[in-house]
């Protein structure tokens, strides 16, 4: 058997109910075969990108598991199809945006994914999530250069939602 991986997901959502897609999705990523979840950050609302649509919740989380980058990811396709999610153009309102940030300490570069995720460092709603989990790539100096991207931390109400973030 392979040994565990640390693999570092960033979710996203901004239709329908984008709480409730992102707990959701907290939720299945801790039932991925060969994997368990170790932390989930608290949950994050941004604006998108381009001012267009409604505001984003965000989230990461940290797992380890036993499957390769490629499969991790085919994994996270599905439950983002699962979810309704659809591609119309780039950038578009989603019900779900599952993100493989970090595999490890890997680099792939191939046609289907890219690790780590090549504008991470540029994106307020990714680094913050990620350094709330303490993920070893997030350089609290970094996080400057993010400053000035509008992110506040949310409430979670539910106790039982809770117990794993």
């Amino acid at each position: 058997m392979r040994p565990l991986v640390p693999a570092w997901i960033s979710i996203g959502a901004n239709l329908g109910g984008a709480v409730s897609s992102v707990l959701h999705a907290i939720e299945n990523l801790k039932s991925i075969a060969d994997s368990s979840l170790i932390r989930a950050s608290s949950l994050y609302q941004t604006q998108p990108i381009d001012a267009q649509g409604p505001a984003y919740i965000n989230a990461a989380v940290l797992l380890h598991t036993h499957l390769i980058a490629p499969s991790l990811l085919q994994i996270l396709l599905h439950q983002e199809i699962q979810a309704g999610r659809l591609r119309p153009y780039p950038n578009a309102p989603r019900v779900l945006d599952l993100d493989l940030i970090f595999f490890g300490d890997a680099h792939i570069q191939s046609h289907d994914l890219i690790v780590p995720h090549p504008r991470w460092s540029q994106r307020a709603f990714v680094m913050i999530p990620l350094q709330e989990i303490d993920c070893p790539f997030v350089d609290l100096s970094m996080l400057d250069s993010v400053a000035h991207q509008s992110i506040k931390k949310i409430p979670t109400q539910d106790p039982k939602t809770m117990s794993f973030l």
